[in-house]
């Protein structure tokens, strides 16, 4: 699995291209079809929301995600209109008769139609009631966002959607504190929605499923591309928002309902994604600190977010073969990352299309090191991955697991306890066995926090599947 010197595949390009010019086509004639059907208008459209403050990269892959969305709701694949089903263990590598799958158990599926949504999903997060202990799936979904009692996970219940705050929009994302849910999307004046959610408390499925609305609403930016919350300050950070050039946007939410701006930091442009932690471990040299690993485009950028009207950049490192840094997450000890990068399966033919997850050293802060690789043997783009406290196994041996949810090969788990020997994949669930390219499908995001265990996946054309795994 490690990344070597591969053979170019002389047909790689010619294949690329083709493939370009048949989305386009498609495109192109079934443009009317989807702007009627599925209720999208100018406005909802994700290219038309203040695009002027999106970095080139973005806008490309953007309308990258667009295009192939365009294409698959043509087809009428997204969303696919397929029923909700109970548990089904993997045997013989297969579940519920259609779901590749290796270590790992479908406990339920929910559909989207039955999330509440007309749409497709997007990103995914979790939440438990610290009162009742029961466990919440939160969905995002083209148009809101859907809440899940997944606490029997063999039998969830839909108890709530909040719709979203504008316009539909391909990309929402949520992130709890102090039990409240924070909700941003790339629609046009959205800013942010808050939602108390003890609110969920006592509520059962219905159908139609109920609808609430939020608690409270920030408009100090409009649309946004994911939110970052640091529970240990209470600090939230936008990014990819029309404020800041898209970088670090800030604000102190320790009293949920009333957030307040508190800094600001544009110095190295639009900000995909981030990580904000309080430094507890690891490089001494900033021991004390809050600070934000940054995936930006085409680096890593670690910032010291401490003080929030004097930020300053650790560092800023690029990478071979970088197209598009997406998305990472720490180990336990704070001494490595894994890094994705959503293009490098795409743009890049020395990869032949097969997911690349890189290792990177961070024992130093200041000169970060990628250190190697692993190449997985499918094809698929990586999207985004999460790594958990050490856990024992069955079998007594204590592990760090990360989970990648990788668009057209699902989730993957991959074992890290000798992340200075070796990275590899011990568990698999494929969301999506209709598609095995490098494309944008399947797959969104995975929430592996649950204490019970409970495993949940949002995949773009189908909904919400809870898993579990047997290692």
């Amino acid at each position: 699995g490690k990344l070597h010197a591969t053979q170019q595949n002389p047909d790689w390009k010619q294949t690329k291209m083709k493939h370009q010019f048949v989305l386009c086509v498609i495109a192109t004639a079934a443009a009317f079809f989807v702007c009627s059907s599925y209720a999208f208008d100018c406005e909802d459209v994700v290219g038309c929301t203040e695009a002027a403050v999106r970095s080139p990269a973005m806008r490309r892959l953007m309308k990258i995600k667009e295009l192939e969305h365009m294409v698959c709701v043509a087809r009428k694949e997204c969303p696919l209109q397929i029923a909700s089903v109970g548990s089904s263990p993997c045997t013989n590598n297969v579940a519920a008769g259609e779901y590749p799958c290796s270590n790992i158990d479908l406990l339920s599926f929910v559909s989207l139609s039955d999330l509440g949504s007309v749409g497709d999903s997007n990103d995914i997060w979790g939440w438990t009631d610290p009162m009742t202990k029961h466990e919440y799936a939160i969905v995002g979904l083209v148009d809101g966002t859907s809440f899940v009692d997944v606490t029997n996970p063999s039998a969830p219940e839909v108890v709530a959607f909040v719709p979203t705050q504008t316009f539909k929009s391909l990309w929402r994302d949520m992130k709890v504190f102090q039990n409240h849910v924070f909700i941003g999307a790339e629609a046009k004046n959205h800013g942010l929605q808050v939602f108390d959610l003890t609110r969920l408390r006592g509520l059962k499925a219905t159908n139609p499923v109920t609808k609430l609305r939020p608690d409270a609403h920030y408009s100090g930016f409009g649309n946004s591309h994911n939110i970052v919350i640091n529970e240990e300050s209470g600090m939230l950070y936008a990014v990819g928002s029309n404020k800041c050039r898209g970088g670090l946007y800030i604000l102190d939410i320790n009293s949920p309902k009333q957030p307040q701006f508190a800094g600001c930091f544009a110095e190295d442009g639009y900000t995909h994604d981030a990580q904000c932690l309080n430094w507890s471990h690891g490089d001494p040299n900033f021991l004390g600190k809050e600070l934000c690993f940054a995936y930006n485009e085409d680096s890593l950028t670690i910032v010291d977010v401490t003080d929030k009207q004097n930020i300053q950049m650790i560092s800023r490192t690029e990478y071979s073969l970088s197209a598009y840094t997406h998305q990472g997450w720490l180990i336990s000890d704070n001494s490595h990352l894994l890094l994705n990068d959503e293009l490098d399966e795409v743009e890049r033919p020395e990869l032949e299309g097969h997911t690349r997850t890189m290792l990177w050293n961070v024992e130093d802060l200041t000169a970060p090191k990628l250190v190697d690789s692993y190449l997985n043997a499918e094809t698929s783009i990586d999207h985004n991955l999460y790594i958990t406290k050490k856990q024992r196994k069955s079998d007594g041996k204590e592990v760090e697991l990360a989970f990648l949810a990788n668009y057209c090969s699902g989730l993957r788990i991959y074992d890290m306890s000798e992340v200075r020997e070796r990275i590899h994949e011990i568990a698999y669930f494929d969301v999506a066995p209709n598609c095995d390219k490098a494309e944008f499908a399947g797959s969104w995001s995975v929430y592996p926090f649950f204490e019970s265990g409970t495993i949940i996946v949002s995949s773009i054309e189908r909904g919400l599947f809870v898993l579990r795994h047997n290692l």
